[in-house]
């Protein structure tokens, strides 16, 4: 049993293609940035190279800013419009988003698109998990006429495990941290704040486990991490894998950037440092790492260097999408997981192999 994950450099934003040893393949987030005159990849000839078939059994999206979902409209088959049937156009068989992708209003571009496809779905029944249930969602539902109770199956809830990737799949379930509920039910919508966070626990010997944290910040980790305890959820936040959240920014680990590192508030740290397990291997979605501490956007070298620190204590790596294997030729970042736990692969570049690579597991 082997699966693959794939990590690739398009800048500050994100795309992580899943395909498991069944040959079932998922995408969380797809933000086409590509342009000509820098080195990100181009997303769909790298994506076309390593899908299969017509169609992606899961394509989910953390939340609805354009680093997550530019250009999303070019590359999928979506059912609300035929405009957007035509060519070969990849098919969703099962589209995940937060509960405000469906009620967030005054959205444009592939937002707005995606607020369609979304709702299309919902209205009828199927190809579709919204996660979270706030005030909000129930009050859209009344208003279409459709019964909370009809589509609750299709609804899942901070804390459940996702259908038909819970523990009675025999390679992966996946637990959803977040959002919570009330986070949508606010007056204005703060996207990262209502954004999605799952855990992958996948069934192999040893059990290797992945986080996936959107652009959480962290007063929302901080809650996950807490809610997981209040819960009995801990084993939850456990992970060999780590994508961390909002493209190495700091206000994901604190409120304060630090002078040369960024020092967690009190949960945040013991998400890293205490959940974190031997040989753990962190993924920074994000532009090169700056030398100076003063830049305004992410990533910011102050966080780096607190990642830095955790895989070092971990025994581990960072790597960041677009550094590997170097600044000047990103490729994407590609692990496999099997009996062995997870491993970075050597890639190819031109002049020869890239050596490095992740010392197996024992066991």
């Amino acid at each position: 049993m082997s699966h693959t994950i794939k990590f690739y450099p398009i800048g500050n934003a994100d795309c992580t293609f899943l395909k498991l040893s069944s040959g079932k393949q998922l995408i969380f987030d797809y933000a086409d940035k590509t342009t000509p005159d820098d080195y990100r990849c181009n997303l769909p000839e790298s994506l076309n190279k390593d899908i299969n078939g017509e169609s992606i059994d899961v394509v989910a999206f953390t939340h609805a800013d354009l680093d997550h979902v530019q250009g999303f409209e070019n590359y999928f088959y979506l059912e609300h419009a035929s405009k957007y049937q035509e060519g070969s156009r990849k098919k969703i068989e099962d589209l995940w988003v937060p509960a405000h992708v469906i009620l967030e209003e005054g959205c444009d571009d592939s937002t707005r698109i995606l607020r369609a496809e979304a709702r299309y779905r919902l209205r009828n029944k199927k190809g579709i998990k919204v996660f979270s249930k706030p005030n909000k969602l129930k009050d859209w539902l009344k208003r279409e006429g459709i019964e909370l109770s009809d589509v609750r199956h299709l609804i899942v809830d901070a804390g459940e495990l996702v259908p038909g990737w819970n523990n009675t799949n025999q390679e992966v379930e996946f637990f959803a941290h977040a959002p919570f509920a009330y986070c949508a039910d606010g007056e204005d919508i703060n996207r990262n704040d209502a954004c999605l966070i799952l855990h992958a626990r996948f069934k192999n010997l040893p059990s290797t486990e992945m986080l996936l944290l959107g652009d959480a910040d962290w007063q929302l980790l901080h809650a996950v991490v807490r809610t997981s305890e209040k819960f009995g959820n801990s084993d939850r936040l456990a992970w060999d894998i780590c994508h961390i959240s909002h493209h190495c920014s700091y206000l994901s680990l604190a409120p304060e950037k630090g002078d040369t590192i960024t020092t967690p508030v009190g949960p945040v740290k013991e998400l890293f440092e205490n959940h974190g397990k031997e040989k753990g291997i962190l993924i920074s979605p994000s532009n090169s790492i700056p030398t100076d501490y003063d830049a305004i956007q992410p990533p910011h070298r102050q966080a780096y260097n607190y990642y830095k620190k955790v895989s070092e204590l971990k025994n581990g790596e960072i790597r960041v999408t677009m550094e590997w294997p170097s600044r000047s030729q990103p490729m994407p970042i590609e692990i496999t997981i099997n009996n062995y736990g997870a491993t970075i692969l050597k890639t190819i570049i031109p002049g020869g192999f890239v050596t490095e690579r992740q010392i197996p597991k024992a066991g």
